[in-house]
């Protein structure tokens, strides 16, 4: 009874406009009733005071519904502006985390490997490339296994080979001294070639490079190569193919590092290299046309190369020493074997 007295209460206007309409409609039938002008004039009152009623109740309902909806909408928008700070927070802290993985990623791949590995690492590198980078000392083995082996693939191939070198200048005797002197302060005796390190070994190793290079440019007309004489010493030696680069120092027995070409470190190594060669003094390989060489140069037509591409071989060096320049220079030993 309660729960149906709380109804009523709620739902008054509608009965209320219920029984009037039931009773309109059974005067529209035809019942007959006492003054049913006057009854049908209340009613349609009591329609519009119900109605007005209704109207009046549904607004006072809907103003603290309105103001509730404001204050849930200002509380939304308070809650939107922490959010969005949040978010912000958020974003600088994947931000944070992407750089991370990338450097834990560009990390991974400079790899260490043992100098039993250089050898086949280098010759792995080779493979198919067009293009060689180095940076380093005297380019013994530039001259032993990279020029030969990248020019043979080339011209099989029938392509293009470009070589970019930077050694010692023989004609610079102090820096030639100086890395005479760190090779032998590192490892007594002789090297894995049988010979120790002298100023005049070094100078004669630089000029077979020089020889060398110009040799291989005479035979293989797709052969671009470059040539620096530095007047600085590295410790280190760089070596630059289309596939990786490999970092490593004076010892074939020690530890290197392999980059590979697609990480940024590369890029980095290559640009540095070419700056570190556009520094160093050219020598112009293009000249050495006019002074051409047999398979087996003799002394002379190293002479008049060295002379034609202005690199004055050292003072008082005899025939032997020449001959001794181009034992070297095509006949260079693997210091890795």
């Amino acid at each position: 009874m309660t729960r149906f007295a709380t109804w009523l209460g709620k739902n008054a206007d509608a009965v209320i406009a219920l029984v009037l309409a039931i009773t309109v409609a059974v005067l529209g039938v035809g019942v007959k009733l006492p003054n049913e002008a006057e009854i049908t004039n209340s009613a349609i009152l009591a329609v519009i005071g119900l109605l007005a009623t209704s109207v009046l109740r549904d607004r006072n309902r809907r103003i603290p519904v309105e103001a509730e909806v404001r204050d849930t909408l200002r509380a939304s928008s308070t809650t939107l502006d922490d959010l969005s700070g949040r978010l912000t927070h958020i974003e600088g802290f994947e931000s944070v985390l992407s750089d991370t993985k990338r450097a834990l990623d560009e990390s991974t791949v400079v790899r260490v490997i043992g100098g039993a590995e250089v050898a086949q690492v280098l010759e792995e590198a080779r493979r198919d490339t067009d293009r060689w980078f180095f940076k380093g000392g005297t380019g013994t083995y530039i001259r032993a296994r990279t020029l030969p082996e990248c020019v043979a693939a080339a011209r099989r191939e029938r392509r293009t080979l470009l070589v970019r070198l930077e050694i010692l200048d023989p004609t610079n005797v102090e820096v030639c001294e100086a890395y005479a002197r760190h090779r032998r302060s590192v490892a007594e005796g002789p090297d894995a070639t049988g010979e120790p390190w002298t100023l005049d070994r070094t100078r004669k190793e630089a000029y077979a490079t020089i020889l060398a290079s110009c040799w291989h440019k005479q035979r293989f007309a797709m052969l671009d190569i470059d040539i620096g004489l530095s007047r600085t010493m590295t410790t280190l030696r760089y070596d630059l193919a289309a596939t990786r680069i490999v970092v490593t120092r004076d010892d074939p027995r020690g530890e290197a590092l392999v980059i590979d070409s697609d990480k940024f470190y590369y890029s980095w190594v290559s640009a540095e290299l070419q700056t570190s060669l556009d520094q160093a003094r050219r020598v112009p390989v293009e000249q050495a046309r006019l002074a051409p060489l047999d398979d087996e140069p003799t002394v002379e037509e190293a002479r008049k190369l060295f002379e034609v591409i202005g690199i004055d071989l050292a003072q008082g060096y005899t025939d032997r020493d020449v001959i001794e320049i181009i034992r070297k220079a095509l006949r260079a030993k693997d210091p890795y074997e």
